[in-house]
């Protein structure tokens, strides 16, 4: 099978993309906004809440290595899709838990893992990330890109992304890249 691409958001995209670029399996990770009314949104645009947009990573996914559940239990391992626009510190709406999908059979995956993830009462409170197919996608700026890797002493970088990339070699080490 060929690769696959889904885009997730799970607060900010340089947490997002952190976690992502360790995942065996996952072949590419961009940092950027989906979902909005804006063509060619800016940081600055997103952070005014007002354009729709989430941050987003796009991920490009080998599926005859990971399949789609395991990155999408990745994704709701490494993030709280409880709480409604917000990650921690970062509120407003592009903020948002999201899975934006490009086919029938990814949003099915996906709302079935919700659905078991709910009776199994997997969180404390009620899931409530966004499920929507992929209607528009604007890659983040150059300085978005691979942010953590080249910034991990920078503060939010430091105390906010390193822990939760640690939570996923953690709990997620048999997908940790060699």
């Amino acid at each position: 099978m060929a690769v696959q691409t889904i885009y997730l958001g799970g607060g900010c995209f340089w947490c997002t993309e952190a976690v992502f670029d360790r995942v065996r399996g996952i072949v590419d990770v961009e940092s950027g906004y989906a979902n909005g009314h804006l063509d060619h949104p800016s940081y600055e645009d997103i952070c005014t809440g007002q354009t729709g947009h989430a941050e987003v990573v796009k991920l490009e996914f080998d599926p005859a290595i990971i399949s789609l559940r395991d990155v999408l239990l990745i994704f709701f391992g490494t993030h709280d899709p409880t709480t409604l626009n917000r990650q921690g510190n970062d509120v407003g709406t592009q903020y948002r838990s999201g899975i934006y999908t490009t086919s029938d059979e990814q949003t099915q995956t996906a709302s079935a893992l919700m659905q078991e993830m709910r009776d199994e009462g997997a969180f404390d409170a009620p899931i409530v990330t966004e499920l929507q197919p992929i209607k528009a996608y604007w890659p983040a700026e150059a300085y978005h890109q691979d942010y953590f890797a080249q910034h991990p002493n920078q503060g939010y970088c430091a105390f906010v992304v390193g822990p939760k990339v640690q939570k996923f070699q953690k709990a997620f080490a048999q997908w940790k890249k060699d």
